[in-house]
C-alpha cells in the first residue's frame, strides 16, 4: 500500500512492531511484553497530511516516537526517501533528524523553562550549523516567530510568560527552524482550549501550504483530524483498523471501530445526529490482547470466526482499506 502510485512516498512504514518488556520490581528478567505496536504499515506522500487516530492506548504516539527514532523499534522497517532509518549510525541519524522534526503534545513540558525563546529557537540552528553568526541566528529566530504569528520582540521572554497556545506556536517554530521535510505532530492541540485548537490547526494548515510540509498528525479527535488531513489511519490496540481518504472515511466508515469513533463526535446540527454507539468495557490489555481480531471483544458485529483469524488489512474500495473479515457490514 503506497501513498501514491506515481511516486515513491516520502515516508513508508512496513510491518512496524514495538514491544516493551514488563519487569517486576528491580528484576532484570522480563515477565512479559506490552505489545504497543503490532504489524503497522502505511505510507505518506511528499506534501501530504496523514492523520493517525485512535483512543488512548491505541499505540499512535508510540508509532510517532519510533518513526523519529526517539525509541527503537522491535521489528519492521521505516523508510525515509526509500532508505531504512533503523540501521543509521549517529552521524546519519543526526542528518535524518534535521529532515524529520517533532511537535510535542505538552507545549510547556517540551520547552526548557530556563531558556528564553531566542535560545530555544536558536539551539537547533547551532546543533545543525545552519547559522554562521549570532546576528544570522537572531534574524532567523525573528523570521520564525513572525511565521507562527508571534512578535520578534518576544524573543527575550521565557516560556512561562506565554499562554498555552503561544507556547505551542513556539514549539511549531522550533520544529520549523531546520527546514524539515517531515513533521510528526503528536496531539499538538489536545492540551489547548477549543478556541485555541482551531487557531493552531489553521496555522499548521497554512504552514503546510506555504512551505510544502509533509505532516503526520497524531490525535484522538476525528473531527480535528478530518479537517487537517488528506488521509486517515485508524488504530486500535496497536493495530491498523482502517485507512482511507479523510472525507470518505468520516462520511462512510468501513470498519466497526471507525463507525464507533465517529458516532462519538459531537454534531452541531440536530437533524444530522446519528445513533450513538457505546463500546462495552475497556480497551483490552496490550500485554494479553484478544486472539484473532483485537477489536472483537467490543465489536457489535463480532462472530465466532473473529476469534480465530487476525484480519489482514485489505483493499475494499480504491484507496480504502480495512482489517475486518466481514464484508456484510458497513
Amino acid at each position: 500500500m503506497t501513498a501514491s502510485a506515481a511516486a515513491q512516498p516520502l515516508l513508508e512504514v512496513r510491518n512496524l512492531r514495538k514491544w516493551f518488556d514488563v519487569r517486576l520490581g528491580g528484576l532484570s528478567l522480563s515477565t512479559g511484553h506490552v505489545r504497543a505496536v503490532e504489524d503497522v504499515s502505511f505510507a505518506v506522500a511528499a506534501g501530504e497530511v496523514l492523520g493517525l487516530v485512535g483512543e488512548s492506548g491505541s499505540g499512535k504516539t508510540t508509532v510517532g516516537r519510533v518513526i523519529l527514532r526517539l525509541i527503537e523499534p522491535t521489528g519492521g522497517q521505516i523508510l525515509f526517501k526509500g532508505k531504512d532509518i533503523r540501521p543509521l549510525g549517529e552521524r546519519a541519524l543526526k542528518a535524518f533528524r534535521r529532515q524529520a522534526q517533532p511537535i510535542f503534545q505538552d507545549p510547556f513540558a517540551s520547552l526548557n523553562p530556563r531558556m528564553h525563546v531566542e535560545e530555544i529557537l536558536a539551539e537547533p540552528l547551532v546543533v545543525h550549523r545552519l547559522a554562521r553568526s549570532r546576528a544570522e541566528r537572531r534574524e532567523r529566530v525573528a523570521e520564525l516567530l513572525r511565521m507562527v504569528g508571534l512578535a520578534p520582540e518576544h524573543m527575550q521572554r521565557y516560556p512561562h510568560e506565554f499562554s498555552g497556545g503561544q507556547r505551542q506556536r513556539i514549539g511549531i517554530a522550533r520544529a520549523l527552524a531546520v527546514k524539515p521535510e517531515l513533521i510528526v505532530a503528536d496531539e499538538p492541540v489536545s492540551a489547548l482550549d477549543v478556541s485555541i485548537q482551531a487557531q493552531v490547526v489553521n496555522l499548521l494548515r497554512e504552514l503546510r501550504k506555504r512551505l510544502g510540509l509533509t505532516l503526520l498528525f497524531i490525535a484522538h479527535d476525528l473531527a480535528v483530524v478530518e479537517y487537517i488531513s488528506d488521509r486517515i489511519v485508524v488504530m486500535y490496540l496497536g493495530r491498523v483498523m482502517e485507512v482511507g481518504p479523510a472525507r470518505a472515511l468520516c462520511r462512510a466508515p468501513k470498519h466497526p471501530y471507525t463507525e464507533a469513533l465517529l458516532s462519538a463526535v459531537p454534531v452541531p446540527d440536530p437533524d444530522r445526529k446519528g445513533k450513538r454507539i457505546v463500546l462495552q468495557g475497556d480497551i483490552p490489555s496490550p500485554i494479553n490482547p484478544p486472539s484473532g481480531c483485537v477489536f472483537r471483544t467490543r465489536c457489535q458485529y463480532a462472530i465466532a470466526d473473529c476469534a480465530k483469524t487476525v484480519p489482514a488489512l485489505r483493499e475494499v474500495e480504491p484507496g480504502r482499506f480495512k482489517a475486518c473479515i466481514r464484508d456484510d457490514v458497513l
